[in-house]
């Protein structure tokens, strides 16, 4: 487990922020419950689409995990809108992501929601839905360098998730 400390800079000068304690696993055997008895009454597993495949195996993941206890799911979909347009989804983006969300949805066990972000950085996005200390699996390929979602889960770490990385071949 790894603290980090950030500084906030204003009017009044340098302030600490309080410390955002976060946990990076990498291929769980198992979720981590929550510490405390009434945040453990349901669980909500976080899983962001960010490749179809991997997303994919990510969700049945989740669903093994999650077997016997009292979790849902909760699919998110970042869509980053470049600059010059309109923070907003085209309808033909917003139509295939709800397509893509809906059959990983259907063919989960677990009680499941969707939601798709607009956003200018994926990160923010993510950022937007989350709530303090969610639990987050990501999956990624192997690979000898730094992949998109190894960044991701740092970085939602950083913020105090709890974060599962699950490496797939």
């Amino acid at each position: 487990m790894a603290t980090f400390d950030t500084w906030l800079t204003g009017a009044d000068g340098i302030k600490p922020v309080p410390e955002r304690i976060g946990e990076l696993h990498r291929d769980p055997d198992s979720l981590r419950i929550p510490a405390f008895p009434e945040q453990a009454a349901e669980l909500e597993v976080v899983v962001p689409y960010l490749d179809p495949k991997v997303t994919a195996k990510v969700v049945d993941r989740a669903a093994a995990l999650a077997a016997g206890l009292n979790a849902t799911l909760h699919l998110v979909a970042v869509y980053v809108a470049p600059y010059p347009t309109e923070l907003r989804f085209p309808a033909a983006m917003k139509e295939h992501l709800t397509g893509r969300l809906t059959e990983m949805a259907e063919n989960c066990a677990m009680p499941t929601r969707i939601d798709l972000v607009a956003a200018r950085d994926r990160n923010q996005g993510f950022r937007q839905v989350l709530k303090p200390g969610s639990a987050i699996l990501l999956g990624t390929r192997r690979r000898w360098w730094w992949t998109r979602e190894e960044r991701l889960a740092r970085a939602l770490a950083r913020e105090g998730h709890r974060v599962s990385l699950l490496h797939f071949d």
